[in-house]
């Protein structure tokens, strides 16, 4: 009986043992599946984060190829105007030029016609 006992004692302590050994396995895989979860799902947020952040990176370099690129043309634009101004300002002195000499001229013309005709004569009565 005391064999019979003990064979019983040993059998359900085996199966006690089994049950826990399964138990553990269980919740190890259990665990594990939850670890690849969140993993996984962190994964996600990340590959996005690093999409964006290279679509960034692209657009960060087009606009500053476009920045030097207009401040290029802004240069040129700048340059253009003032060089009209300076053009503006060579046709105003060249406008101021010609009229000295046209006053010149006159001033010579009266003089050459005042030589030719010779002073004015006083009307006698």
């Amino acid at each position: 009986m005391l064999s019979r006992l003990l064979k019983e004692h040993q059998a359900k302590q085996n199966e006690r043992k089994e049950l826990q050994e399964r138990r553990r396995r269980d919740a190890i895989a259990a665990a594990t599946c939850l670890t690849e979860a969140l993993v996984d799902h962190l994964n996600v947020g990340v590959a996005q984060a690093y999409v964006n952040q290279r679509k960034l990176d692209h657009e960060v370099k087009t606009l500053q190829v476009q920045a030097g690129q207009f401040a290029k043309q802004t240069s040129q634009w700048i340059s253009m105007v003032e060089n009209f101004n300076q053009a503006l300002k060579e046709i105003g002195d060249v406008e101021n030029w010609a009229r000295s000499i046209e006053m010149d001229m006159r001033t010579i013309a009266t003089a050459l016609e005042y030589v030719h005709k010779g002073p004015a004569q006083p009307a006698t009565s």
